[in-house]
């Protein structure tokens, strides 16, 4: 069964952002930028606790728990980098490869520790969230 996305909810995401710690302001903005720049089917709402980017297309055979809808969510808890974690990143043929880890479930992950370590993975991102897309649209 094929199902519609939620709501882009670009609202609540400014919100979450604007009570975050002024050091983590401008690299959550620049890396926002740089997700939501990838496709127009990515919608952005809050998940977790953290800005969360999803798909806006309709999934065929969609199933919630096995995060279908869910592209990368920010994890903002490490003092020193944001974590992106792309809850289904093993299904994305990465040939950069900028995803790191091997985890069972699936997550595959992207450290970025400042604006010119974005800046140098900002094309390898892109790919992956554009290969994500490409794999439901």
């Amino acid at each position: 069964m094929a199902k519609t996305s939620p709501a882009n909810d670009a609202a609540s995401v400014d919100a979450h952002i604007a009570e975050l710690p002024v050091a983590q302001l401008p690299l959550v903005q620049a890396i926002r930028k740089v997700i939501l720049s990838a496709s127009k089917q990515v919608g952005e709402h809050i998940k977790w606790n953290a800005p969360a980017f999803f798909y806006l297309g309709e999934i065929e055979n969609f199933d919630a728990k096995k995060y279908d809808r869910d592209i990368v969510v920010m994890n903002l808890r490490q003092k020193d980098h944001i974590l992106l974690i792309f809850p289904t990143g093993e299904r994305v043929k990465d040939v950069s490869p900028i995803l790191e880890g091997d985890y069972t479930d699936g997550r595959r992950m992207v450290k970025i520790f400042d604006a010119s370590d974005l800046k140098a993975k900002e094309k390898d991102l892109k790919n992956v969230i554009k290969a994500w897309v490409a794999l439901h649209g």
